[in-house]
């Protein structure tokens, strides 16, 4: 659905090539289902859902569907951390000890909030006895990521955390604040923007609504379509990857950050701090993904899913989900976008079709 093209300074036949591409990647099996949003200068220029949201059953992505995110979970959780350094609460550079002393183990006593916002931190790879049953345990990640032992020195190598990020992000901001990550996210950002739909961790009466995950042909980790397509994943608070969301939900966070923090009047933070947090903080060969990375405090910039390669622009901010979605803001041309699939993908067929649809995107603005 078109929204207001115009009076946003988009191109109308721009935003029907982007609907036609939504619906050609559906229609020819690149996944099942999807939802893409979108909003320019603050205002919803495009609103689109479509396919299966469960291939099995034949039952369709609704107005309400909503979708696990992965990894685009971070952009929203980081930004606690973001609204806390505003508050004075903490500086970059203080150790994480410094405000969790059981964290000051094996090695870590050292290792920055800096450090963690950039995965940089020095310890990856999530504990093994850290399996999905245990992910409702917040007690038991607290202890895990306090035993856990570097790998690397801190702030020498960057290595993507993808499990570990999150918890120690949450302990962090409930050290500092006191509330859990959860309750913050709910308080401080999806409720001032009345963004409905951004849940870490969904009430068991929502799991109706939550698209099932597909393993693609090509996909390469599909232990991890299963474990989340697990109702009890669901309820878990996951702050690294467990977020689920309608595409509508995770891009009105990002209108807001394009937007220097604020939306419809509502001032999620000052536009010098959406500054400071998108700044590049590390750029190089990232030793878990592989690729080379540039990054800020907690999001990436320049991703290769954010546009067409060559065009990518390290003023785009933002973070994408393992092998299915991409979220992303630009605060030159006040675009924000998600995009967010259920079919799971390796990235060699993924980063193209989500590139295709964030090039779409730039190239409907006027």
């Amino acid at each position: 659905m078109v929204v207001a093209a115009e009076s946003a300074q988009m191109d109308p036949q721009g935003l029907n090539r982007v609907e036609e591409l939504f619906n050609h990647q559906v229609e020819t099996g690149v996944h099942p289902g999807a939802a893409l949003a979108v909003y320019r200068n603050g205002k919803p220029v495009l609103d689109l859902f479509g396919g299966l949201a469960d291939r099995e059953t034949g039952k369709p992505v609704a107005s309400d569907t909503i979708f696990v995110l992965y990894s685009s979970t971070k952009g929203v959780t980081s930004a606690c951390l973001h609204i806390l350094w505003e508050r004075g609460k903490f500086d970059w550079d203080d150790t994480v000890a410094s405000h969790w002393p059981g964290f000051a183990q094996k090695g870590k006593e050292e290792v920055t909030i800096r450090h963690v916002l950039t995965h940089q931190s020095g310890f990856p790879d999530t504990p093994s006895h850290m399996t999905w049953d245990r992910w409702h345990d917040w007690d038991a990640a607290v202890n895990a990521m306090e035993q856990i032992p570097l790998d690397y020195q801190p702030g020498r190598v960057i290595a993507y955390h993808p499990r570990n990020f999150g918890w120690v992000v949450g302990e962090l901001v409930r050290r500092i604040d006191g509330r859990p990550i959860d309750q913050f996210v709910r308080e401080e950002i999806t409720g001032p923007l009345n963004i409905e739909e951004f849940h870490l961790g969904i009430n068991p009466d929502m799991e109706a609504r939550v698209s099932k995950l597909h393993a693609m042909e090509d996909c390469d980790r599909t232990s991890q379509v299963t474990i989340y397509n697990r109702p009890e994943v669901h309820t878990a608070v996951l702050p690294a990857g467990g977020g689920i969301a309608t595409a509508r939900g995770l891009a009105r966070f990002y209108a807001m950050m394009a937007g220097g923090g604020t939306l419809d009047g509502v001032v999620t933070m000052k536009p010098e701090t959406v500054a400071e947090v998108t700044k590049q903080q590390s750029e190089g060969l990232d030793h878990t993904l592989d690729r080379n990375v540039k990054r800020s405090l907690g999001l990436s910039l320049g991703d290769p899913r954010s546009a067409s390669p060559g065009n990518e622009s390290i003023r785009t901010f933002g973070h994408a989900g393992s092998g299915t979605s991409i979220g992303w803001a630009n605060p030159d041309s006040g675009l924000a976008m998600a995009y967010i699939t259920n079919g799971f993908r390796a990235e060699a067929s993924n980063t193209p079709r989500l590139a295709a649809i964030s090039q779409a995107v730039l190239d409907a603005a006027l």
